[in-house]
């Protein structure tokens, strides 16, 4: 499944995505040329716009979107585009769906402060609300995100990371934010409580299954196929899933080159050997495990009633396994 397949099953909530564009577009708008532009340039950050519709689709399958699902999908969005400009900084990334990414056009100063323009934005935004609930679960999230992050920089260069602490990271920095997407979705449409636990821990596999195929990704596909920098987690020192498997499972000649080749911080130029058998074996782990999280996730849409809602967070977590950018 490809992008244009999420477009697709996107199509039961697409009136309600266009108008969270303009709810993001009027957040955003500055009357400063400046700051305008560099706004601008964020629209080749906008993709699979995946988190506000997992906040739309866990409306609509829990009785329908309201007006305040608009601005926590827009708000859910600005946090994460965030995210995003700050890790291309981190990363030293060239490029993010296929151009530019912000601060290779206009300097690491204004990446920063613009992911810190965004962060304020969306709680601005959060705040128009009526209730504490959501800015308290948002704010919440962020500073998960923000401990997930903190935690990978704490850990780089240390090739004894185990599998347990890489996925306290990748939960913390990238599934928190897809869980509470599908919390809030179904929280604001007046879900059961039951109901908003299971599509919080949905929206949580499928975030960890989504960073296990983004870390597959970044090690297998070039970056046409990609659309962003690839090979920068090696790079930078940053342990995924499939190095650390192949780390603790193949023999020492493969351990001491790749330990070296990632000391050397020269993964993206040297790369390995994919005819390597090891290498190989580790990838699958990895992928098996993305598939069990997306089996898992599925598994907690079952008491939804049927429909077309529930047909595309099925489909959404399908999309997530086959991805290929």
């Amino acid at each position: 499944m490809n992008v244009s397949a999420l477009a697709q099953l996107q199509n039961v909530v697409g009136h309600h995505l266009a108008a969270v564009v303009g709810v993001i577009d009027d957040e955003l708008e500055s009357d400063l040329p400046a700051v305008a532009r560099l706004c601008r340039d964020l629209a080749a950050y906008r993709g699979k716009m995946l988190r506000p519709t997992l906040v739309l689709l866990s409306a609509e399958a829990c009785g329908g979107v309201r007006r305040q699902h608009l601005v926590l999908a827009a708000v859910t969005e600005i946090v994460h585009l965030a995210t995003l400009v700050h890790d291309d900084v981190l990363d030293e990334a060239d490029l993010r769906r296929g151009k530019p990414t912000i601060h290779r056009l206009h300097g690491n100063e204004a990446a920063v402060l613009l992911g810190d323009y965004l962060i304020s934005h969306a709680y601005h935004l959060c705040s128009s609300l009526d209730s504490q609930h959501a800015a308290r679960r948002i704010a919440a999230t962020t500073n998960t995100v923000c401990e997930g992050e903190l935690m990978q920089v704490a850990h780089r260069g240390d090739w004894s990371l185990g599998e347990d602490e890489y996925f306290e990271i990748i939960r913390r920095k990238t599934a928190a934010l897809t869980g509470v997407c599908c919390e809030l979705g179904a929280y604001f449409a007046a879900a059961a409580p039951e109901t908003v636990e299971q599509l919080s821990l949905y929206g949580h596999d499928l975030g960890i299954a989504f960073q296990i195929v983004d870390d597959l990704l970044d090690l297998t596909a070039d970056e046409a196929e990609a659309g962003k920098s690839t090979g920068r987690d090696a790079d930078m020192g940053k342990l995924t899933l499939p190095l650390i498997h192949l780390l603790r499972h193949a023999d020492q000649p493969t351990r001491d080159r790749v330990t070296a080749t990632l000391s050397a911080g020269a993964f993206n130029a040297v790369g390995l050997n994919g005819d390597d058998s090891q290498l190989v074996d580790s990838i699958e782990y990895a992928a098996g495990l993305a598939r069990g999280y997306v089996q898992s996730a599925v598994a907690r849409l079952s008491d939804l009633p049927a429909g077309p809602a529930k047909d595309a967070l099925i489909a959404a977590a399908e999309f997530v396994s086959q991805r290929r950018r």
